[in-house]
């Protein structure tokens, strides 16, 4: 196993109870020893006094502002190093992990020496076998990709073996200090979503492998601070960011951008056709794709 200083970074974002259930699930985790930090988004609702009395010995930091999930992110990654972390695990405040979850993600990258990054089997709960994250295939020239592996499907013994993925999920992903020094952290003007997508981005052009180990499990409630995974902030940063992130990754020819351009608008208005706020979430779609043409990034104003 490597050197496994492992410092968790947890971002909240109200959803006090949510937060306190995280932090409960990682107090159970005994091996290895693990930090954990609590970063808070200018909550308004004692989670951080909550956080204060139930956990005493997590360093807690409170910024003045919300600045996303980039950004709240990064606040927490910079702390961790800064403390010697040699590992930083990223971590929502909406899941709940298994106490056994890390040791089999550290033991993988002990065996993988292009590592970037490594996430757990990610289900959805808790209490659930069904998985939410277990990979995802990414390629920016394309756009939209469909849904990812294994989602809404049982995780049984297909599901078992390590996979190797082309972007890892924000939600839990343990980076070693090294590739955080090389590859940097979340791109700020992206605020929330695709963050991670882009970051992946990155990480494999410098030569890095990303990779989900079943071994290690944790419950997403999914989405929860933005209301949902269709939800209009959902779907107005998921438009914007993921137009953003591949132009950025993939620069194509007017034929090729504009198709592209016309798969990536098509694919999230569908999305909000079928939620349950269709009016509030088709608005959000075009939204996202006119301050995406104005160059407006960072939080929507």
């Amino acid at each position: 196993m490597p050197d496994s200083a492992v410092t968790a970074v947890v971002l909240s974002w109200n959803r006090r109870e949510d937060t306190l259930a995280c932090l409960r699930s990682l107090a159970a985790v005994t091996e290895p020893e693990l930090k954990t930090i609590v970063v808070d988004n200018a909550s308004d609702d004692g989670t951080v006094e909550a956080v204060r009395v139930e956990f005493p010995g997590v360093e807690l930091v409170v910024n003045d502002a919300n600045l996303g999930f980039a950004e709240g992110n990064n606040v927490g990654i910079r702390r961790a190093l800064e403390a010697g972390a040699e590992w930083v695990l990223i971590l929502n405040n909406d899941v709940e992990v298994d106490p056994g979850f890390l040791s089999p993600l550290l033991e993988e990258a002990a065996r993988r020496p292009d590592v970037g990054a490594l996430g757990p089997l990610i289900l959805f709960g808790p209490p659930s076998e069904t998985i939410w994250f277990a990979g995802a295939r990414f390629d920016p020239r394309k756009g939209y990709n469909g849904r990812q592996r294994g989602y809404g499907e049982v995780a049984d013994t297909r599901f078992d073996e390590v996979w190797e993925t082309d972007r890892i999920c924000g939600a839990a992903m343990l980076v070693p200090r090294a590739v955080l020094e090389e590859v940097g952290d979340f791109d700020t003007e992206l605020f929330a979503y695709y963050e991670d997508t882009d970051w992946s981005l990155r990480a494999r052009t410098a030569g890095h492998g990303l990779y989900v180990v079943p071994a290690g499990r944790i419950w997403h409630k999914v989405s929860q601070s933005s209301g949902g995974e269709s939800s209009p902030a959902t779907l107005y940063y998921g438009t914007r960011n993921a137009l953003v992130v591949c132009e950025r990754a993939a620069p194509l020819g007017p034929v090729g951008t504009w198709r592209r351009r016309g798969v990536l608008l098509s694919a999230h208005l569908v999305q909000a056709l079928l939620s349950g706020r269709r009016r509030e979430a088709v608005g959000a779609v075009l939204a996202g794709w006119r301050d995406f043409r104005a160059g407006r990034l960072g939080r929507r104003e």
